[in-house]
């Protein structure tokens, strides 16, 4: 098993506690999630549409300022799983460090792997990922840049999980032979458990991922919530004016810890410090979850409480 943040049961099994004690600041995932409101009983009961599917690809275009193909997937995860799929296995190079199941996946599909610290060394790939904002480091790359870029691989996966509340990052709007955007819904809106996603980008590959995908590939609830959360720009531009002062709030309540900023988006900090185990552990005997990394042991990654109750508690936690 690959590391990731969430892994909340490893949490209760090392400090005790009942899921709901524990406040989960190891993922990127909003702590004030979009209120889903009222579900119809059909979008329970019955197997979604075309034309509902469709009307979720329009919202998605609308919040993503598109007119690129589009296609609804459970989860930006689902994309990268279909992902070695789209082309016979070659040389994939990932920019790195960042999200490890790119690596994984390609692997165990048969692509050689290389993973590469500069944009112009992805140059001569088959296919080459980058993760804009980068996670976990929050590293961006000017949309210039990535274009530049495109002629010169394969095929060129950017992936903007982490893109919503900086929207000059994206590349959504273009649809170009060879180029492929990946998009989470779960993060910004903060409904991981919804499992949503978008892949965006040519008409033949979008084909290719919908067909590999089925033909139900979201279920009826996300199709509802999602249609609704992604047309609300009323919220989406008031989480992100919050996320964008929380953030500055958390880098601010942590330098009495003499941690640095190493980066970070606006749904995550990364601070650089001695002993990140350490760090985690102390916020864990106060319920409090952090994501710490085997190969950057002085790195740990937060997520941004959510309301204030959340606020208090973690500054009694670095307090003791």
């Amino acid at each position: 098993m690959r590391e990731h943040g969430g892994n909340l049961d490893l949490a209760q099994q090392r400090f005790g506690g009942r899921a709901e004690d524990w406040i989960d600041l190891s993922t990127g995932i909003n702590r004030l999630p979009y209120p889903v409101g009222e579900v119809s009983l059909r979008a329970w009961s019955a197997l979604p549409s075309r034309a509902e599917i469709e009307s979720l690809h329009q919202a998605a275009r609308h919040a993503y300022r598109t007119s690129a193909p589009v296609v609804a997937l459970g989860g930006a995860q689902a994309a990268i799983q279909l992902l070695p799929q789209l082309a016979s296995p070659g040389q994939a190079r990932i920019l790195a460090p960042t999200y490890n199941e790119y690596a994984g996946v390609l692997s165990a599909a048969g692509w050689e792997v290389e993973e590469v610290n500069a944009l112009d060394a992805l140059a001569g790939a088959d296919l080459a990922i980058v993760v804009n904002p980068n996670n976990p480091d929050g590293r961006c790359h000017p949309p210039k840049d990535l274009l530049a870029l495109l002629p010169r691989v394969g095929r060129l996966v950017i992936d903007e999980s982490f893109a919503d509340v900086t929207p000059q990052l994206s590349l959504a709007s273009e649809h170009r032979p060879g180029l492929l955007i990946l998009r989470s819904f779960g993060k910004f809106y903060g409904l991981a458990g919804l499992r949503l996603g978008f892949a965006l980008g040519n008409s033949s590959d979008i084909a290719r991922l919908a067909g590999m995908s089925g033909p139900w590939p979201v279920s009826g609830a996300a199709i509802a919530i999602g249609c609704r959360a992604l047309r609300d720009d009323a919220w989406a531009e008031a989480a992100s004016a919050r996320l964008a002062r929380d953030c500055v709030r958390l880098d601010g309540m942590v330098q009495s810890q003499g941690w640095t900023l190493v980066g970070g988006t606006p749904l995550f900090r990364l601070y650089g410090m001695l002993d990140a185990l350490a760090a985690q552990e102390k916020l864990a005997r106060s319920q409090i979850w952090s994501r710490a990394f085997a190969r950057e042991p002085t790195w740990l990654r937060l997520g941004l409480p959510g309301g204030e109750s959340e606020w208090t508690r973690l500054a009694a936690a670095l307090a003791r």
